[in-house]
């Protein structure tokens, strides 16, 4: 079976480049994967799968069904969106919207997703049960996982699996994780609140700025000190808002910022250690404040033995030097771990650098690029796993 898919995949590999091509040219904007979403529902009704539009606001169910009678019903997630980024990689198909760019990969996930669907099309007959893929609208903004969910996108649901491309990984080789994969990743917003003053008097004032600064200090020595080195905290304030003039002490100032985490019981005692720590030094210096600690998305956690499905398929496939286990998390977020909190799943890395260059650009780089031999890969990995899913208890 792993040579017929292998077969499928390989003649399907011209059109697939044209699909990723043709995707990473329209890129759109979270929630506004109108024509990318209308280009997917084709392909997957031209491979006779069940089509649901609108999903999520903007994204798409293909469901393809097999010839058994398997209750299990597994699903498999890629992404659409793009970000707003100009592109600078001169490519001949690069982003023709301007400021906005494929420059996350999601151009790769999107074509691995529908690949993998037009192959296991071609072998329903191998299938005891249905297949759905979720094409998700906004994972860059992590709210599009909610409305696909909200909408009924995981419904019996049994097991689901994903990709993300990693530059870090040659073209050729997948990277899995067992255990956490990305953080956990939350929102905060500090207000510091003194009282205004002339410059050139400021013990008259209660200087904000001056005290927002002792607090951001204060909160990245304290991680250090305070919270279990083993369970890394990462708080990282990307925003100051603040001051009107250059010679008027300022009565407010507003910071914004992530806190990204691994560990749950890290995570929710997070909000009042840093209320605590900010309470603290506005008594000292006669501010008032407000914290507002938003939840963002919690941390991807792969399932044990559906990685190990993975990571078996994978070595099957490519052989076992073409498949990193993956020593470390990463503290990037992704909204895949939404929908594990309706279903255990595992998502992998999928390798997309260029051997022969000196650098593979990061993501969400302006001259981020991928190896399209990569998409083969993902294809056959992802295929593959979902055969072995059916003919393999897990």
């Amino acid at each position: 079976m792993l040579t017929r898919i292998k077969d499928l995949a390989t003649k399907l590999a011209p059109r697939l480049i044209e699909i990723r091509r043709h995707i990473h040219s329209h890129p759109e904007l979270s929630g506004q994967e109108y024509q990318t979403s209308a280009f997917v529902s084709g392909v997957l009704s031209s491979n006779g799968l069940h089509v649901q539009e609108g999903v999520g606001k903007t994204g798409v169910i293909g469901e393809l069904q097999g010839t058994g009678n398997s209750e299990r019903l597994l699903a498999i997630r890629t992404d659409l969106d793009a970000l707003p980024i100009i592109e600078r990689t001169g490519l001949e198909f690069a982003s023709r919207s301007q400021g906005i760019m494929h420059a996350c990969g999601h151009d790769v996930h999107t074509t691995v997703g529908l690949g993998t669907a037009m192959v296991l099309s071609q072998m329903a007959e191998e299938l005891p049960g249905r297949v759905r893929f979720l094409f998700q609208p906004a994972e860059e903004i992590a709210q599009g996982a909610s409305w696909m969910v909200n909408d009924g996108a995981m419904d019996k649901v049994s097991n689901i699996l994903g990709v993300h491309v990693f530059p870090s990984i040659p073209a050729g080789s997948i990277g899995v994780r067992y255990g956490a994969l990305t953080a956990a990743t939350d929102e905060l917003e500090i207000i510091i609140i003194g009282e205004s003053g002339h410059g050139a008097r400021p013990h008259e004032a209660v200087d904000a700025i001056w005290i927002a600064s002792q607090v951001i200090t204060t909160l990245q020595q304290a991680i250090s000190r305070t919270q279990n080195p083993l369970r890394p905290v990462v708080l990282s304030i990307g925003q100051i808002n603040g001051g009107r003039a250059p010679n008027v002490i300022a009565d407010k100032v507003q910071l914004l910022g992530t806190v990204r985490s691994l560990h749950p019981e890290t995570r929710a005692n997070l909000p009042n250690w840093i209320e605590k720590i900010v309470a603290n030094i506005c008594y000292s210096y006669g501010a008032k404040y407000q914290v507002n600690y938003r939840q963002g998305v919690p941390s991807v956690q792969n399932d044990y033995f559906l990685t190990q499905l993975m990571q078996s398929a994978a070595e099957e496939a490519w052989g076992s030097d073409r498949v990193q286990v993956l020593p470390e998390p990463s503290l990037s977020a992704e909204d895949f771990s939404v929908y594990l909190e309706h279903a255990p799943g595992s998502m992998f890395r999928l390798g997309v650098g260029f051997k022969d260059r000196l650098i593979n650009y990061p993501l969400h780089h302006p001259l981020f690029d991928v190896d399209e031999s990569a998409i083969i890969t993902g294809v056959v990995t992802m295929a593959y796993t979902a055969y072995k899913y059916w003919h393999q208890n897990c």
